[in-house]
This record gives C-alpha cells, sequence and structure tokens, in this order.
C-alpha cells in the first residue's frame, strides 16, 4: 500500500523549492547593493578624512567643480532631515523591511522587475541600517556641485533607495496606464 504522507511530503517539497528559488533575483541584487555600499564605505572611512562639513575633512576631486569623493557623517534621512534620530531612523529600517516580506504577495515578488525593485530597496535599506547601528550615523561620500548648488551627499545604499523607488513609481504609473487602456477597451466593446 502506497504512503500517502510520504506523497504529501513529497508534493510539499517540490512546491517550497520554487518559492526558494523564486526570489533569488532579489537576494542577488540585495546582497551586491550590500557589498558595493558597505566596501565603498569601508574605503572612505579609512582613506578620506572625515569632517562635519564636507570641506573640513578630507576631498579628492573626481571631475573639477562637479563632483567629489567626501566623508561626511548624516545621522539623519536624506536632506539630513530627523537629524539626530539615527537609532529611530535604523528601527524604520526593520520596519520596512518587514513590511515586504509581509506584503511580498501584494507587492507581486515572485515577478522578476519587481524583484529588481526590491533588491535594490533592501540592500539600500540595510545597507544604512549597518552604518546606524554600528556609527551611530550614516557614511556619505559621493558630493555633486551644480554652478552655486552643492546636491547633498550620499553613498550607494541611497542610491539603490532612491533607483528602486524610482523604478517603483515607473513602473506603477505604467500599470495604471495599461490598466486605464484595458477598461478603455472593455467599455468600447
Amino acid at each position: 500500500m502506497p504512503d500517502t504522507n510520504q506523497a504529501a511530503r513529497s508534493t510539499a517539497g517540490k512546491d517550497a523549492a520554487p518559492a526558494r528559488v523564486s526570489y533569488a533575483r532579489l537576494w542577488i541584487i540585495a546582497v551586491t547593493v550590500l557589498i558595493l555600499d558597505q566596501v565603498t564605505k569601508l574605503w572612505i572611512v579609512n582613506a578620506v578624512p572625515a569632517g562635519a562639513n564636507p570641506y573640513q575633512g578630507g576631498m579628492i576631486e573626481v571631475i573639477p567643480n562637479f563632483f567629489y569623493i567626501i566623508h561626511v557623517y548624516n545621522d539623519g534621512a536624506a536632506w539630513s532631515i530627523f537629524s539626530g534620530y539615527s537609532f529611530i531612523l535604523g528601527l524604520l529600517g526593520f520596519v520596512a523591511l518587514g513590511a515586504i516580506y509581509f506584503f511580498r504577495k501584494q507587492l507581486e515578488l515572485q515577478r522578476p522587475f519587481v524583484q529588481i525593485i526590491f533588491g535594490l530597496l533592501t540592500g539600500g535599506i540595510v545597507g544604512n541600517m549597518i552604518d546606524r547601528f554600528a556609527y551611530g550615523h550614516v557614511v556619505d561620500f559621493l558630493d555633486f556641485h551644480f554652478g552655486d548648488y552643492r546636491y547633498p551627499a550620499f553613498n550607494v545604499a541611497d542610491c539603490g533607495i532612491t533607483i528602486g523607488v524610482g523604478l517603483y513609481i515607473v513602473l506603477s504609473v505604467i500599470e495604471a496606464i495599461k490598466e486605464h487602456r484595458a477598461k478603455t477597451a472593455a467599455q468600447k466593446q
């Protein structure tokens, strides 16, 4: 007589493997962003003297009057908003990661392009969280100047987060347009 429990275990094992594999793209991108972020920050910490003001610390001129490598601390979020709340911002990173995990089906993380988006976001969030909990601030070093305007310094993790959010907005707009066109076409029939 066949063992039905063994057949059930065999079927469950087959279903579980694709679920793990289906997020491989997300994990590869997240780990890549995280490694790039942490390696570049480690280099900055060891190679460029820090300063509260970018012009008090060290500076490497990459493209004159446009792009510099500096070493500054940011204990806030983008543009230094919420300065002094680095620990709380780190905890918000845990909340964001938890939300991504909890809403993974609604976010359609099984889709390849969505995995790219959330891989960028996850790698960036974790990269900045490591800084916040290890140093009490984020290490920023990419410094761009546009004439008299100096864009706030940022890092690789910030790039991952910004690009991920930008791609998510683009994807949302494209899908909204497709949905609108489908509804319009259905109403015409």
